[in-house]
């Protein structure tokens, strides 16, 4: 039988209610994951299950300390031999952020698989126990050997990469909107249909012996176009020390009048600049010619938040680079 890491984190999974319909205001007190599997039936069956507790916070309050946290305990259990596979339970509200920077860091093959829950564990059908069950199957299947990160909800299953939070309070929030799942939990098994060809994992160039503290990760920040936006986001991100800036640009990453001469400015100290979009999905490419001269980068298929990863990877690792724009630009179109 197969042996799965469960790595902890804290999340709606564990969060409990006052009443069997209560599905908002919860807290994350007083249930543990041990009751959450308590409540799985069959899943000794699948696996043996050793649960370590890695973290235990809401994961709107996720960060890099508890991102580098994971990847060195799942590296250090991957190295023991003794690991089949790994299973993070997780906040949703971040849950893709997690995975996506896992999916660029993490130096194994083995099944690496985040799950959550949208309603709290004393609901009234709650989701947790059955993503917890399906979670495990994926991760205790051969099949997702080699297939990077994964978020497993609601019997699907999704790259990291390519996985995003679309619904406030649905169980079904979770999709792929440019490429759908990579497959399903049915019957009791995991079955795939499609793989992520960007590199991943073992085939990446970013690796946790290259990365500093969490604290001394680069500043990158996001600004959120609107109607009416005069750059004091972009203006105040320069002002704060960052690194990098993510333009959430309307449309296919449109960038108005005074947030473009904002950027410019940024551009002009040496910041790195990417062009995402507000829309949800969809490509965003090279834009208007005196953008591309200036160095501002698409994102391609990242949503801000994933962009907003990749770049303070990119920036750390090239930060000494003849070229460090170049080289962002260069990782953009990699992963």
């Amino acid at each position: 039988m197969k042996t799965i890491l469960m790595l902890t984190t804290g999340g709606t999974i564990v969060s409990s209610g006052g009443s069997a319909t209560q599905m908002t205001g919860y807290s994350i007190e007083g249930v543990r994951v041990e009751d959450v599997l308590a409540a799985v039936p069959g899943i000794g069956e699948i696996a043996r299950i050793r649960l370590v507790p890695v973290a235990n916070i809401p994961s709107s309050d996720m960060n890099w300390t508890v991102w580098l946290a994971l990847a060195r305990t799942i590296e250090a259990e991957c190295r023991t031999g003794a690991v089949d596979g790994v299973v993070i339970t997780h906040g949703t509200d971040t849950m893709e952020e997690t995975g996506f920077a896992l999916n660029l860091l993490l130096k194994t093959d083995i099944p690496v698989v985040l799950t959550g829950a949208m309603r709290p564990s004393t609901a009234v059908s709650a989701d947790g126990p059955v993503n917890l069950l399906d979670a495990v199957t994926v991760a205790a299947s051969d099949e997702a050997r080699g297939a990077g990160v994964m978020v497993v909800m609601n019997g699907r299953v999704f790259s990291a990469r390519d996985v995003t939070k679309t619904i406030t309070t649905d169980v079904d929030t979770f999709a792929s909107r440019d490429f759908g799942p990579l497959g399903f939990v049915l019957g009791g098994r995991a079955e795939f249909f499609m793989r992520s060809i960007r590199p991943h994992t073992v085939g990446t160039e970013f690796s946790l012996a290259d990365l500093p503290a969490a604290a001394d990760m680069p500043r990158v920040d996001v600004s959120y176009a609107y109607g009416g936006d005069d750059g004091l986001m972009i203006r105040s991100a320069v002002a704060a020390g960052a690194k990098g800036i993510i333009y959430v640009g309307t449309g296919h990453a449109t960038v108005s009048a005074p947030a473009e001469k904002a950027i410019l400015e940024a551009r002009a100290r040496g910041i790195v600049v990417i062009r995402t979009s507000r829309t949800g999905a969809g490509r965003v490419l090279e834009g208007l010619e005196r953008w591309q001269q200036a160095g501002f980068i698409p994102a391609g298929t990242l949503n801000p938040q994933k962009a907003r990863i990749l770049a303070q990877l990119a920036l750390q690792k090239f930060a000494d680079a003849d070229d460090p724009t170049g080289e962002v630009l260069r990782c953009f179109r990699t992963y």
